[in-house]
């Protein structure tokens, strides 16, 4: 059974400091995984508009924000000047490819993309997409073939968009298997690799779990409910790549004790028959441990005989 590895790579110190980290980690346990990298200015200090966000706090005193980033990248954006991730990490990002890994698009502007994708235009969503598949195309000489939306956001004409700019599949919501997409009853030929497992920092300050033991809380449910499509997990390299780097070393080991094969999302869906995915609506909803609403898998959609 395949579980595939999807990491967020959302700022300045993540890619820098995350993911070399990470790619020891990988190497040391044979995993595959797929890099989804924010291409653009890091402007992480905008994040403080989200203390009006239902939740939001009680998300940060769980979570223990400013470890994790630190007080510097809390200040790009406001304070600081956003570091441009593309242009400084180059050879950071061309050195995940050089090592084996598969890579693709998170965002150009994470927090840009995050707080206002959902209620913005096609002109506006293109442009942003715009700029990331070139410096993609630039930073790698290849277009690329995935993309991870920021936050778990989206709106339809980013859903067009994947498929007009030829994505073979995508990982933009969260679910519980692979589905053909439908926004408002408009099929989106480009297939959903859902994330089906809460992040961590979703279980950390939730029930007594802490960065001490919320890798055996993980490796629970995957123990417990192993669907016939596999998993696939999102981490993100400022917290599995940073102070958290000894929780994911516990779950690679515990995941192949368990019997999955650790992946990227290319041999996720190399392993699936596309053309019979089931059609499932996108909606937007909540989840445990997450502020704010996100693209979730919504009903399947059954065509009248």
């Amino acid at each position: 059974m395949k579980l595939a590895l999807k990491i967020d790579v959302d700022t300045y110190r993540g890619t820098r400091e995350g993911v070399p980290q990470l790619l020891e980690i990988l190497h040391k346990h044979g995993a595959g995984a797929t890099f989804l990298f924010s291409l653009g200015p890091d402007h992480t200090g905008r994040a403080i508009k989200r203390v009006f966000r239902p939740g939001f706090m009680k998300k940060v005193s769980r979570t223990s924000v400013l470890e994790h980033y630190g007080l510097k990248t809390l200040m790009y954006g406001t304070l600081l000047p956003g570091p441009d991730i593309g242009k400084r990490c180059g050879d950071i990002l061309r050195s995940v490819k050089e090592s084996g890994f598969e890579t693709g698009i998170h965002c150009w502007d994470h927090i840009r993309w995050q707080d206002h994708v959902s209620h913005e235009s096609a002109a506006w969503t293109q442009k942003e997409m715009s700029r990331a598949v070139k410096r993609y195309e630039q930073i790698f000489g290849a277009a690329p073939l995935t993309h991870g939306a920021a936050g778990w956001q989206m709106n339809a004409h980013a859903f067009r968009l994947e498929q007009r700019l030829g994505f073979a599949y995508a990982s933009d919501t969260r679910g519980t298997h692979p589905f053909i997409p439908l926004w408002n009853a408009e099929i989106i030929a480009c297939p959903q690799l859902p994330t089906t497992l809460p992040t961590l920092d979703e279980l950390i300050g939730i029930d007594g779990t802490t960065a001490d033991n919320v890798a055996d809380q993980l490796l629970q449910l995957t123990a417990a409910m192993p669907p016939a499509t596999g998993h696939v997990y999102t981490l993100h390299a400022e917290l599995e790549g940073m102070k958290l780097a000894p929780s994911f070393d516990r779950l690679l080991a515990g995941w192949k004790e368990q019997g999955y094969e650790l992946v990227s999302l290319h041999d996720y869906a190399g392993a699936l028959d596309t053309a019979s995915l089931p059609r499932h609506e996108v909606i937007m909803g909540e989840i445990p441990g997450r502020s704010g609403t996100l693209a979730l898998q919504g009903k399947e959609f059954l065509a009248k005989a």
